[in-house]
């Protein structure tokens, strides 16, 4: 494996996500803009759960696309529109609905979750970006 994820000691505790990622591999794989739209063109859900969990199952298809998985991610960046805290169990319940699927280490790999005005459409509540290091 190309990527080592820990959290050092003193860092924060219980949090969903590992501090330090640390990968060996040569070739980078980068994704930018995933949102929640739906591969068959049906609409896209309309609450924040639901949007987390197609816009990873899209980061998914999109390192797959690369010959990677969420096991070779070394960052991930969650934009999310008219962010507060109150939110943070919508978000984490659209995690948890897919992580099983598509194998989603738990903790996650280094992440970080930015609040947002808007995104380039009124719809669409979350933007994924991730980075993946895969040997060769």
């Amino acid at each position: 494996m190309s990527v080592t994820l820990f959290s050092p000691e003193g860092t924060l505790p219980n949090a969903p996500y590992h501090h330090v990622a640390v990968s060996t591999g040569t070739r980078q794989v980068h994704l930018a803009g995933q949102v929640a739209y739906m591969p068959d063109g049906s609409p896209i859900p309309t609450e924040l759960a639901g949007q987390v969990a197609q816009a990873l199952r899209n980061v998914a298809r999109g390192l797959d696309g690369a010959g990677a998985t969420f096991r070779d991610v070394v960052r991930l960046t969650f934009y999310v529109t008219d962010w507060h805290p109150e939110k943070i169990g919508q978000f984490m319940a659209g995690v948890q609905a897919v992580a099983q699927e598509i194998d989603l280490p738990d903790p996650m790999p280094p992440a970080s979750l930015i609040g947002v005005a808007a995104l380039y459409e009124p719809v669409v509540l979350v933007e994924i970006e991730a980075t993946a290091v895969l040997e060769g």
